[in-house]
């Protein structure tokens, strides 16, 4: 096949620690200095099939950007007609503040299973099958064990879903509707994660946990393309983002990176911020301290349970997007995100989870602080629908 047919433009997976390429036509786990492998791509290759906007006369969907994503050609793909997210402006509760930048919500409520982890596990799940696989497990905090169960089932695999036993119910169930299999234990998600590793041989699955292999993040960066495209080719200034296993931060800073090399972005990219709750902020620790790694933080605990995530192993990518994107890490209490959940509902009409809320209790922080100075446009980011998590905020 010819190179400007190909339906990806993927090259190598590269060692996020060493730099060293790896083939990119076999499965590969964590590299052998055990840190995530990335994607790499014929950015060249993709500054000329995008003359003339190209792209734009595709659907709307992620896949409009197929040369930057790992699937091999258009029949691997599955997928459950993922959509371009809306970018909704707020109006009254920046007014109020006397804010004079704009403030988005970019809202992943949208996509298939009402959740963000969509964009990802669709990635991973048609590069899973295409390797051959036929079981696909993961360890879940709710939403990404409902987006591998739904993709397992469009696709004909079996999935296996290991969760905390604290988890609310309706994410277990959710799961299990789409046909997964769900084993419930005590502890948090790495204690899952260490489970999973350990029985994955032996249960015969292809292990899809966050940044353990190479394809979720991947699916992810079609964040930062829908961005690039709603703001005509540029980026907003800050992108404030719940962070937990923290793919989206480094999904966003790498494809902006992409565009950049491609010779489709000019300027400095957003200044990417990261968002954990008190109760569970390894990463904010370790950039306040300055560390290059985030230490495991010890009894993780808060509602917001897609970001507590009390280790990742993608700590060191998670650190250096934050820096070199002149970016920070905020924590934020309890109820500073009921109180968020319920102003930006009564106020914009918008009900967000409690890592969407998050975002906004962090903005208000950064604003407090003097770190955002009244004139940037900001994108905060709501990663699920509200409906899946324990009635809270509005309800009381």
């Amino acid at each position: 096949m010819r190179e400007r047919e190909r339906y990806s433009l993927a090259r190598a997976l590269v060692c996020s620690a060493s730099e060293a390429a790896f083939p990119f036509d076999r499965p590969f786990r964590l590299s052998p200095e055990g840190a995530p492998f990335l994607v790499s791509y014929d950015t060249a290759g993709l500054a000329e099939r995008w003359r003339g906007r190209a792209w734009t006369r595709r659907p709307v969907s992620m896949w409009r950007y197929h040369e930057l994503l790992p699937v091999p050609d258009r029949e691997a793909v599955v997928s459950l007609g993922e959509c371009r997210t809306p970018l909704i402006p707020l109006g009254r509760l920046p007014r109020q503040l006397g804010f004079r930048g704009t403030v988005w919500i970019k809202d992943d409520s949208r996509l298939p299973t009402g959740s963000f982890k969509a964009r990802g596990l669709a990635v991973a799940v048609s590069m899973a099958r295409w390797f051959g696989y036929r079981r696909l497990a993961l360890p879940t905090n709710g939403n990404a064990g409902a987006a591998l169960a739904a993709y397992a089932a469009r696709a004909g695999l079996e999935a296996l879903v290991v969760a905390p036993s604290d988890l609310p119910p309706s994410f277990i169930a959710e799961a299990r509707a789409f046909g997964a299999e769900v084993r419930v234990m005590d502890g948090l998600i790495d204690d899952c994660g260490r489970w999973l590793r350990a029985h994955a041989a032996e249960l015969g699955v292809c292990d899809l946990s966050t940044l353990r292999e190479p394809y979720r993040v991947e699916g992810k960066k079609t964040i930062a393309f829908e961005l690039w495209e709603q703001f005509r080719g540029g980026a907003p200034d800050v992108i404030v983002y719940p962070t937990g296993g923290g793919t989206g931060i480094i999904a966003m800073w790498k494809a902006f990176d992409e565009l950049a090399a491609a010779g489709l972005f000019q300027g400095p990219p957003p200044r990417l911020v990261a968002v954990q709750a008190e109760g569970c902020a390894p990463i904010v620790r370790a950039f306040r301290e300055g560390a290059g790694r985030a230490s495991r933080w010890p009894e993780a605990a808060t509602r917001a349970v897609g970001i507590r995530v009390p280790a990742t192993v993608g700590d060191a990518l998670i650190l250096r997007a934050l820096r070199e994107t002149g970016g920070c890490a905020v924590a934020v209490g309890e109820e500073e995100i009921r109180e968020a959940q319920d102003a930006l509902a009564r106020a914009e009409g918008l009900w967000l989870c409690p890592e969407g809320a998050a975002c906004w209790a962090g903005f208000l922080r950064l604003r407090d602080c003097g770190w955002l100075d009244g004139g940037e446009r900001v994108v905060l980011f709501n990663g699920a629908t509200p409906l899946k998590y324990p009635l809270s905020g509005s309800d009381r």
